[in-house]
């Protein structure tokens, strides 16, 4: 019988035509799967996954104000949304105001503009923020808009008990692939281990870190690119947190992760399920975490965005709805699926309806939801897993070998690997070794007329605006004395978060709490522009 011929997967791996019981030699069920909530948790990190409940609808909005958000959440939340994920524009982003000129021509525009308590209030304005749960894609300035939220809640009446939700937190991808730091990795790494211990005396339901492989995704990064840096991230991170004086069980159940699904609904399961094992034993192995909790790689997927065309648009619907499949089927606990019009502009009102309508159809009208891991025991995914896992298991290893995660961003070297990726499919599309439906195959002459929603220019004029006024009304020694307090927390030894939550509450503007950390910590200069 000859050998049947292989393809190669995202991440370079062969894929064999045929898949049979030789694949799985030495293959231990009862070591590799166990029992789905239990470790390793290849099967899933709880017992009945969807058979009870689906998993979270999540749907990221956020544009120009906080009011125009606000009232897109109320729009989603009628839809049935259980979650809502916030995006904030650039300026917010980076811990600048909206009136600084830096932020000139970028206000609002890739989403919501928060300068103060008071667009914070707007942004959740008659929203039950006991009874909903709220991710927000935010890095450097997390600490502070985490705040901002509690805050809000508070003069609700609403206890940080209450409170559920996910801060991304994640600064030291941003590093490898997005840039949106603003200070050194050291500091940085400082206030992720504050917020860790604040929020276990303050907010003990929230997740304090969605360690992200999505955006090394969005990237470039190939499936085991974007597990392996993301999970050596995650150690960095649980290292930090432990050099501070936390037990790993107090904080690590509320660690959190954040995956790509893209169209490759194979290898995006497989890639899920050896991300659970390797974390799992990670966990219990390397790090001596006895709560079963803590060894749980709990994650969000957002459906690929990198993999939209502007290109004949329509054709994203049937690649989110895979993408997400894809990330059902390889049990995550909450999804956003993308607008079809994303690769164009923000999407309109009835794309994000769509997208919420795809998910729907997936938990409500097929049956993957009636059985947990309905591919467990495939020749093919279980081979696929093992492959996903020892790759980025070595990986893994490669990042320790250069001191670990941030010595290995400092010397570039997860930034080379990921760009290499991007190079070598940029080519693969360029030269038509890799179809994309409506870009280089299956071609229109002429594409339809598509009316992006724009945003107006003039919601930097309102935001500067009403920061004037703020700064007018407030009792500005009051605000003074309070970033004196937190720029003395952060020359020292004390949690920043308690002097910062009392800038904010006396009106204290994102951009003026960042500047007085700029102040004590300094800028990260990444090496390149040395």
């Amino acid at each position: 019988m000859s050998v049947p011929p292989q393809g190669r997967n995202e991440s370079g791996l062969p894929i064999d035509a045929v898949y049979d019981e030789s694949s799985l030699q030495g293959f231990d069920p009862k070591a590799k799967l166990g029992t789905p909530g239990e470790f390793p948790f290849t099967r899933g990190v709880y017992p009945t996954m969807y058979t009870g409940k689906p998993w979270t609808m999540r749907q990221y909005a956020g544009f120009g104000t906080a009011k125009e958000s606000n009232e897109r959440y109320h729009q989603l939340v009628k839809a049935g949304t259980g979650g809502l994920s916030v995006a904030f524009d650039l300026p917010t982003q980076m811990g600048y105001d909206s009136d600084e000129p830096i932020a000139h021509g970028e206000v609002g525009k890739v989403g919501v503009a928060i300068d103060s308590l008071d667009d914070m209030r707007t942004l959740f304005r008659g929203l039950p923020l006991d009874k909903v749960s709220t991710s927000m894609t935010i890095n450097a300035p997390a600490s502070t808009l985490l705040l901002l939220y509690q805050l809000v809640a508070a003069e609700e009446g609403i206890a940080g008990h209450q409170l559920t939700g996910t801060i991304q937190n994640d600064v030291l991808k941003e590093y490898i692939a997005r840039g949106t730091y603003i200070y050194p990795p050291k500091e940085s790494l400082r206030l992720i281990s504050d917020i860790f211990a604040y929020c276990q005396k303050e907010i003990r339901r929230w997740n304090t870190i969605s360690i992200s492989g999505y955006h090394l995704a969005e990237a470039g990064a190939t499936p085991v690119q974007e597990i392996a840096f993301t999970l050596a991230n995650a150690k960095e991170y649980v290292r930090t947190a432990i050099a501070a004086g936390l037990d790993v069980d107090d904080f690590a159940p509320r660690l959190s992760f954040f995956f790509v699904a893209r169209t490759t609904l194979l290898d995006e399961v497989a890639k899920f399920r050896a991300a659970r094992r390797i974390w799992a034993r990670i966990m219990r192995e390397e790090f001596g975490a006895k709560n079963p909790k803590s060894q749980m790689l709990r994650f969000h997927t957002q459906t690929a965005g990198v993999q939209l065309t502007a290109q004949q648009p329509e054709v994203n619907l049937v690649r989110v709805a895979l993408q997400g499949l894809g990330a059902v089927l390889g049990g995550t606990q909450s999804l956003h699926t993308n607008s079809y019009d994303e690769a164009i502009a923000l999407p309109t009102e009835k794309a994000a309806r769509l997208a919420l309508r795809t998910q729907q159809v997936i938990a409500y009208e097929t049956d993957v939801t009636k059985t947990v891991d309905p591919f467990a025991g495939s020749y093919a995914i279980e081979a696929m897993t093992d492959d996903v896992e020892a790759a980025a298991v070595e990986l893994i290893q490669a990042v320790e070998d250069r001191g670990g995660a941030v010595a290995a961003i400092e010397q570039g070297f997860q930034k080379r690997e990921i760009e290499r990726s991007a190079y070598q499919i940029a080519l693969q599309i360029d030269h038509g070794e890799r179809t994309v439906v409506g870009v280089n195959r299956f071609t229109l002459d002429e594409e339809e007329p598509y009316e992006p929603l724009r945003v107006d220019p003039q919601i930097e004029i309102d935001q500067c605006e009403r920061l004037a006024a703020l700064r007018k009304e407030r009792d500005n020694d009051a605000v003074g004395r309070a970033l004196d307090d937190l720029r003395a927390a952060a020359s020292g030894r004390d949690n920043v978060l308690v002097p910062m939550r009392e800038a904010l509450r006396q009106r204290a503007t994102v951009g003026e709490v960042s500047h007085a950390l700029r102040d004590v910590w300094g800028l990260y200069v990444p090496r390149d522009s040395w």
